[in-house]
């Protein structure tokens, strides 16, 4: 079974990542991938909607970067047949989906995915946050997900506990609700016995 992963992709086109560590856990995966799912904190819809594009874009969605950022290419294909395997699974266990096959894909997918995979060798399926962010809702979407990693998918979260980039840019010290924040999430995720109710209360 594939292991699943969350990463957070700092702000914007941040390359200054070591891509080593990075690098090295595809090594450390059971089989060979046979596709990356990316849930990105950068894609918000009313309803789970899957990328099922075969040559999906890059989508610059950020702002007041130099302009070689916005001249970055990863080639990675898209897996249509993965994207309509999400949905059957999703509708299998009565969540609605839809399916986009024009957006391109947000810096929460390329910036990452370009230190993680610089071959663009794997092909790639980018899944949507459901608007409200209810974590029931998202926990169900989870455990409807679970087959996928039986099948060679590795299913990647990409984002930040916590999103404030004036504030991190400027080198301010973390505000209290973020830490708090922080906090209480480590907190959750440290105690698997516990970590729904905990993410659901």
């Amino acid at each position: 079974m594939q292991p699943t992963y969350f990463i957070n992709h700092g702000g914007g086109p941040c390359f200054f990542l070591e891509p080593g560590p990075m690098r090295a856990r595809c090594h450390e995966l059971e089989v060979r991938l046979t596709a990356i799912l990316v849930i990105s904190g950068h894609w918000e819809e009313p309803r789970a909607t899957v990328n099922d594009g075969a040559t999906p874009p890059l989508l610059f969605d950020y702002s007041d970067f130099p302009a070689p950022t916005y001249e970055l290419t990863w080639p990675a294909p898209g897996a249509p047949e993965v994207a309509a395997r999400v949905k059957a699974l999703l509708a299998a266990t009565g969540i609605d989906s839809g399916s986009d096959s024009t957006r391109g894909w947000d810096h929460g997918v390329f910036v990452p995915m370009k230190v993680f995979l610089p071959d663009a060798d794997i092909s790639v399926v980018q899944l949507s946050l459901q608007r409200g962010l209810d974590p029931k809702a998202h926990l169900a979407i989870r455990r409807a997900l679970r087959p996928l990693r039986t099948e060679g998918v590795l299913i990647l979260g990409s984002g930040q506990t916590y999103h404030n980039m004036r504030g991190i840019m400027r080198g301010r010290t973390p505000v209290p609700d973020a830490e708090a924040f922080d906090g209480w999430l480590r907190a959750a995720m440290a105690h698997p016995e516990t970590r729904n109710d905990a993410l659901t209360v």
